[in-house]
């Protein structure tokens, strides 16, 4: 399909990201049961959560990073009508996630106290907001406070991998403000 991310599992080819985790998760010995559990009613938690982070959190947040930040390196310009009705969507996919997910709850998305594969998949979606202007994260997050508490209990949880998995996106997120400071200064 010429898509990104893709696997090659011994010649076994899948595409799309929930369907790579659901089959690692699935068909790799030694897995722990809470990345998705056996139990049918726990496993529908998860596969909704990632079911709806496609046409919601995704939408926003690749739409917001991509027309304010990112079009110019796929040689477009930047839509900023675009980026804010991104954002919209984004700040409401935010809100869903406290109200649904997050609410009264401590640990993970699911209630538990350990990580499932969808508070990895939407956890590195967040993380893509780093490539925004750090006093728009700064507002997003703080508008969010359920949100930006969890976000940090997975960093902490998966650390140090979490943070070598952004490794290469922080670095990226980091030129971008000093290019924007750059800018400013400019002005």
């Amino acid at each position: 399909m010429s898509l990104v991310p893709a696997m090659d599992d011994n010649g076994f080819h899948l595409f799309e990201s929930h369907a790579m985790l659901r089959y690692l998760a699935c068909a790799k010995p030694n897995i722990k049961d809470h990345w998705y559990p056996v139990d049918v009613k726990k496993r529908a938690q998860i596969d909704c959560i990632l079911d709806w982070h496609h046409n919601s959190l995704r939408s926003g947040s690749v739409g917001l990073v991509f027309n304010s930040v990112l079009a110019p390196v796929m040689g477009r310009p930047l839509d900023l009508d675009a980026a804010a009705e991104a954002e919209s969507l984004l700040r409401a996919s935010l809100k869903g996630m406290e109200a649904l997910w997050l609410s009264d709850k401590e640990g993970f998305l699911t209630g538990s106290l350990q990580p499932s594969i969808a508070d990895l998949s939407l956890a590195c979606e967040m993380m893509q907001l780093q490539l925004l202007d750090k006093s728009k994260v700064s507002d997003l997050l703080d508008t969010s406070p359920n949100v930006k508490s969890w976000l940090h209990t997975v960093e902490r949880t998966l650390s140090p991998h979490f943070s070598q998995v952004h490794e290469t996106l922080l670095k990226a997120a980091n030129m971008y403000q000093k290019r924007r400071e750059r800018e400013a200064r400019k002005d």
